[in-house]
This record gives C-alpha cells, sequence and structure tokens, in this order.
C-alpha cells in the first residue's frame, strides 16, 4: 500500500511538474514576444523622428543594428534595408503591417519559419508623409525554445522530482502509518480515517461472526473430546490418504502408543495384514468388520468410509476391546460341554442299572447293591444341578440371601463338623486357629465357600494329613487362610482351577468324587460378597487358600 501511495504521488508530481513548467514556459514565451513588439515600437517611434529630419541619410548612418529596419515608400516601394539589397526586394504594397500602418497609423504582424523554428514580430509606423518605416525582430518558436531549454528544464524537472520522492515517501508512510497500527481485534476502538469507519464496523461485525462461530466450534469439539476421551472404545479417523486426523486416548492405549501419532500413517499403530486389508476395503467404501490380535487381546474393528459426494474422504475405525467376551464365549461352550458331559455320565449308569434291573438280570442279593448305585448317582446328579444353578444365580447376582453379622470362628466350627465324619474316612485331621472376628456377610454364601475349601482340602489329602481354617483380623477386614497337607496343585494349573468343570488330575474319573465346580462356586461367590481369593500351592506340600472379605458391606 505504501508503495501504490508513492506511485500514485510521484506519478501525479511528475505530470504537476511537466503541465506547470510547460505552462510557465507558455507564459514567457508570451510575455517576451509581447515585450518585444513594445521595444519595437519604442525603437519604431525613436527613428522615425530621425528619419523625418534626416531622411534616410539618418538610417544610412546608423550603426549595426540586431533590430531589422526597413524603409518603406507610400506606393509600397522599399527604399531602405539594413540587412538586404534593396533593388532585389519586391514591393512591400500587400504586406500586412505595411497596410495597417498606412490604415491605422501603425500596425504588427508575426510570420513563422518552419524551416528557421523561429519567428519574426514586424511594427510598421506611418510617417506624416505616408512612408512607413518597419523595425522587425525574430523571436525563438515554441519548439526551438524548448530545445534550447531542454537541458534545464530536465533538470529543473529531476530536482522537483527529487523533492517530490522525498516527501511523497514521507506522506505515503505518514498515511498509511496509522492503517498499519490499526488494532483489527477491537476496530471499533480505533480512531483514524473517517473513510474507514465503514469498513472497521463491518470488520468488527465479522470479529464477532467469526468469534462466535469459534466460540460454537470450540464448544462442539470441546463436547466430542469429553465424548470420545470417555468412551472405552478406540476411536481413529483416518483420510483418504491412510493419514491420523483424529484418536482419543483409549485407541492409543489399545495398540499400546507411547504418544499421539496425528498426521502419520494409520500403519505405523498395526501392520499385521489383517489390518491393512480392512484399512484399504473401508477407503474403498465397504463397510466390514473382523477381530483382530492386538498385544494379546481380542479387538473387534468396525471400519465404516466417510462419503461425500459420492467420493471416499476417509474412514472412522472404531475398536472394541471383546477380549473378555471372547473369553466367555469361549468358557460357556466349555461350559456347555462339560455340563453335558457330567450330566451324561451319572444319567448313563443310572439307565444301565435300571435297564439290568427291568430285564432281571439281577440276583436278588444284588438288587439292593444295584439300587444303591442308582441312587448315588441320582444324588450326584442333583448335586451338579444345583452346583450349576448355584453358579448361575452368582453370575446373575440373583443371590436372595441377606447379609448379617456373623461369627466367623463359630461358622467354621459348624463346616468342621459337617465334615467331620468324612475327615475321619480319609484320616484327616481338622482344626482351627486363631481369634474370634465378627464380620457382615451372607451366611449361607460363606459357609458354603468353607464347606467346599474344607471338602477339597479333605478329598485331595494325604493320610493322617490335616486341613486347617486360621482366622486373622486385619483393621476393616477378615483374612480367612484354608490349607492343607495334600498333594498340591502344579504351577500350570493353578492359574485354571477357578475354572468350571477344571480338575488339576486331568480326568473326570470317579476315583474323587466331585462336579470340578466347587472352586468356581468359591470364586464367584467371594466376588459377590465383595472379596478377594488368593491360592498358594506347591506340588506334593499341601495348598493354601486365602480369602479377604471386608468386616461391613459396601452397597454398590
Amino acid at each position: 500500500m505504501t508503495k501504490k501511495i508513492f506511485k500514485s504521488i510521484m506519478l501525479v508530481c511528475a505530470v504537476v511538474a511537466t503541465v506547470g513548467l510547460a505552462f510557465v514556459l507558455g507564459i514567457l514565451y508570451r510575455y517576451f514576444g509581447n515585450q518585444i513588439t513594445t521595444e519595437l515600437a519604442k525603437e519604431a517611434a525613436y527613428l522615425s523622428q530621425g528619419v523625418e529630419e534626416q531622411g534616410v541619410s539618418f538610417l544610412e548612418k546608423l550603426k549595426e543594428q540586431d533590430s531589422r529596419i526597413t524603409y518603406i515608400d507610400s506606393d509600397g516601394t522599399v527604399l531602405f534595408d539594413n540587412k538586404a539589397d534593396v533593388s532585389s526586394m519586391d514591393n512591400h504594397s500587400d504586406r500586412a503591417e505595411f497596410k495597417k500602418a498606412q490604415e491605422y497609423g501603425a500596425g504588427s504582424t508575426v510570420r513563422t519559419s518552419h524551416t528557421l523554428a523561429e519567428k519574426t514580430i514586424y511594427y510598421a509606423l506611418r510617417l506624416p508623409d505616408r512612408t512607413v518605416l518597419r523595425v522587425s525582430n525574430t523571436q525563438y518558436s515554441v519548439i526551438a525554445l524548448v530545445g534550447e531549454m531542454i537541458l534545464p528544464f530536465c533538470w529543473l524537472l529531476f530536482f522537483i522530482l527529487i523533492l517530490s520522492g522525498i516527501f511523497a515517501s514521507r506522506l505515503s508512510k505518514s498515511i498509511v502509518e496509522p492503517v498499519n497500527q490499526l488494532d483489527l481485534e477491537h476496530p471499533e476502538d480505533n480512531q483514524i480515517y473517517e473513510e474507514l469507519s465503514p469498513l472497521l464496523g463491518r470488520i468488527h461485525k465479522q470479529n464477532l461472526e467469526i468469534q462466535n462461530q469459534l466460540d460454537m466450534a470450540k464448544q462442539q469439539q470441546d463436547e466430542f473430546t469429553i465424548i470420545t476421551e470417555n468412551m472405552q472404545e478406540g476411536l481413529v479417523l483416518i483420510d483418504r490418504y491412510t493419514m491420523i486426523l483424529s484418536a482419543n486416548s483409549s485407541a492409543w492405549k489399545l495398540f499400546q502408543a507411547e504418544e499421539t501419532r496425528l498426521g502419520q500413517c494409520v500403519y505405523c499403530l498395526d501392520r499385521s495384514e489383517d489390518f491393512r486389508k480392512s484399512v484399504e476395503r473401508v477407503l474403498s467404501g465397504v463397510h466390514n468388520e473382523r477381530i483382530l490380535k492386538l498385544n494379546g487381546n481380542d479387538i473387534q474393528l468396525i471400519a465404516n468410509p466417510v462419503i461425500r459426494k459420492e467420493k471416499v474422504e476417509g474412514a472412522v475405525l472404531l475398536m472394541v476391546n471383546v477380549t473378555e467376551k471372547m473369553e466367555r464365549e469361549n468358557l460357556r461352550r466349555e461350559f456347555s460341554a462339560n455340563v453335558s458331559h457330567e450330566l451324561k455320565t451319572p444319567l448313563t449308569s443310572i439307565s444301565g442299572f435300571s435297564e439290568i434291573l427291568q430285564h432281571g438280570c439281577v440276583n436278588p442279593e444284588d438288587t439292593v447293591k444295584f439300587a444303591g448305585m442308582i441312587y448315588k448317582e441320582a444324588q450326584r446328579l442333583i448335586q451338579l444341578i444345583e452346583d450349576v444353578i448355584q453358579l448361575s444365580r452368582l453370575d446373575e447376582e440373583e443371590v436372595s440371601h441377606k447379609w448379617e453379622e456373623v461369627e466367623a470362628s463359630e461358622l467354621c466350627k459348624s463346616v468342621i463338623d459337617m465334615l467331620s465324619e468324612k475327615a475321619r474316612d480319609m484320616k484327616v485331621h481338622m482344626y482351627i486357629r486363631g481369634a474370634e472376628v465378627k464380620l457382615c456377610t451372607v451366611k449361607p454364601l460363606l459357609e458354603e465357600i468353607l464347606y467346599n475349601l474344607c471338602d477339597n482340602g479333605i478329598k485331595y489329602n494325604k493320610n493322617n494329613g490335616s486341613v486347617g481354617i486360621y482366622l486373622e483380623d486385619m483393621d476393616n477386614e477378615v483374612q480367612i487362610t484354608v490349607a492343607d497337607t495334600g498333594i498340591g496343585i502344579s504351577p500350570e494349573d493353578q492359574n485354571r482351577v477357578f475354572e468350571r468343570f477344571y480338575r488339576a488330575d486331568k480326568s473326570h474319573s470317579k476315583e474323587i468324587e466331585g462336579t470340578g465346580l466347587g472352586l468356581s462356586i468359591v470364586k464367584h461367590a467371594v466376588t459377590y460378597l465383595q472379596g478377594t481369593v488368593t491360592l498358594r500351592s506347591e506340588e506334593g506340600s499341601g495348598t493354601e487358600i486365602i480369602l479377604k472379605l471386608p468386616k461391613k458391606h459396601k452397597e454398590i
């Protein structure tokens, strides 16, 4: 803007200077022309007195004159000329200045020579005897005068332009400086040229509109960020060139990215073939879903294309951690298979014994024995069904028992009394150690937990072994430890003993009776009671199962 103003001022100055100098030159030219005519008139009046007194001889006596003097008779014959031979001169009766002088007493005229680029001014004065005295002088024409004055004229114009440039530079800067110092953030506060007021008012209005739009966009961005950051699912937005535009923290965690990768290729998060194929398909405009193995987890990838005007502009990648769901599905399938197997075994036995009795293939003295086997398998079947129902209730948290204050040592004594006969048969000693502590719990569930743990301690123990229950008061918790001196559990089995139907002996033989659901019920019941269960075991040296239960029930 400064340069444009500077150029405009310089152009105006140059035009004005040129026109002004030309105008001054014209005025001077006209002034000097009139001045020559006046001087010629004075000179003619002076010469006329001498001619009247002495005639032509007066003129002949004159020294060299700058002016041309011509004395003309009344009929136009040239009597004298100080610049030319009178004998070779034409009659001057037709000359304009001669005619004016004869008619008016005096007259002047100007004749221009285009070849010599000059003009001649003639002044004629009529004498009393009607002769005419003519005096003339030359004056350069405008072109000749300009040619003579071109160098000083150029120097003058150059000087004028230099001064104009200096003042134009300062003036343009002084004009632009207030504009450069405008506070466009607060245009209404600027006190500047009145001509800029409408523009500043419009800028102020646009600033308000832009600020409102920015506030709204920021609010929407904040809302979007709050929503996405509180999602457990990973969300990644990519453009059609596979560059990451946005992602939430859950996505970075799923991909175990230590820092955000915005602006980078999405393949830097996962270079697996399944992930690459999914991205390629979605960027071709095809919705697709698949399960990815990512850092040991099962991740469900849902890829949706973003289409604008029938053209794919990018994609939205939604990632859901379905590891637990997949594990549950696997456990459910395994549970269904195990339940089918466990139900089929006693039912097959019952069906077989019943068929033998039905066909009378049993001696009368063996009938009681077969009936006892049928009863035993039926009881095993009933126990299995009850355990499955109990697990189902714990899974669905449909336990209808009430919470009450229980004295832990009394409950442990009750469990030992129930298992005392079985312990004597297995030659296992049972005992209780520790202080008397009270806790708020669901008594039937805690009783079932202790029963299952002690029952396992007896079944998997050695002859003359022992099962001990240790009670410990730990401020806000009660720790109950059930320890046996049995066969122990191998390290590879310790992580699976709480699974349904899993048995550490790798078989479902009848050597050790049980449904395989005892420890699974223990784990679910302890969770329901808001406690924790920990297992410590060494193969061949016994097992310890540690329960930590809160003294007070916390409503969830």
